[in-house]
């Protein structure tokens, strides 16, 4: 198979809304962001990829993350590795100088490559070798041996379509159902997405499970505590996202905000905008 060469731009494409990321306002002009769409015929599988690079950081830099209902394959000098769907908030200290070459799978995307339910590797960070085997490993090997980000996604793009994935219609069902919630705030129960999707709730979760790696509900809150924490920063108040997001009072959104992103709601408002 011919090596295939994604088409970046010739301007780096820049996250401008880094949904997920603590506080994402402060700290963060000593990186570089990159994004790039996968090939027509990696698409069906992967949404992006993404690079972090950094250099010569003056001191250890914490980014802490609230996760997406996704799986991603990170590669860095530190650990090679997928992710599977994170349930809490997690972080990752960059110090010095480094790179983070990611792999973001659509919802349901990675399936295909694991060949069972996604809910396998839920919560869980798997070696890239212990997945893929001897070529796994030396595809990572390479990706950190590569300085140019264009040719590092190019090894592992090819690495990917190398594996034969077939496209499957779940996959697509799913990542479809996944992009409503995150599109449309006013989905704030499993039953209202049921309703749209045409299935009962019960085939709803089993759907999410094998292909999303998580039920429909956890979805559902996940992106609605994105959509507090842009909105927080933005000066809104507390008891309003709380009636517009679903909860039933504003110590419900208080207690699940303070729980994945580390610090009460009232906090986060007044640091993100200090930034």
């Amino acid at each position: 198979m011919a090596a295939i060469v994604p088409r970046l731009p010739e301007a780096r494409l820049v996250e401008t809304r880094l949904r997920g990321w603590i506080n994402p306002y402060a700290g963060l002009d000593a990186f570089d962001f990159l994004r790039q769409a996968p090939s027509p015929e990696a698409s069906a599988f992967v949404e992006h990829f993404w690079v972090v690079t950094w250099t010569d950081l003056a001191e250890p830099y914490e980014q802490r993350i609230v996760s997406h209902p996704t799986v991603n394959m990170t590669i860095t000098s530190d650990f090679r590795q997928i992710a599977g769907v994170i349930k809490g908030g997690f972080s990752y200290t960059m110090k010095g100088s480094g790179r983070v070459v990611g792999t973001r799978f659509r919802p349901g995307g990675f399936r295909p490559f694991l060949g069972g339910p996604v809910s396998d590797v839920t919560g869980r960070f798997v070696e890239i070798g212990d997945m893929f085997g001897p070529a796994g490993s030396t595809m990572t090997e390479q990706v950190l041996a590569e300085p140019d980000a264009r040719a590092s996604i190019a090894l592992i793009e090819t690495f990917l379509l190398s594996m034969g994935p077939e496209q499957d219609p779940l996959v697509e069902e799913a990542a479809a159902l996944v992009a409503m919630v995150e599109r449309d705030v006013s989905i704030t129960r499993v039953g209202e997405l049921a309703a749209r999707s045409g299935r009962s709730v019960r085939s709803l979760q089993r759907l999410f499970r094998n292909y999303v790696g998580i039920g429909p509900k956890w979805v559902i809150r996940r992106f609605r505590l994105h959509e507090a924490a842009e909105r927080l920063h933005q000066g809104v108040e507390l008891a309003t996202l709380a009636a517009e997001l679903g909860y039933t009072d504003q110590a419900h959104l208080t207690r699940d905000f303070t729980a994945v992103v580390g610090m009460p709601p009232a906090a986060y408002a007044r640091v993100s905008r200090q930034a």
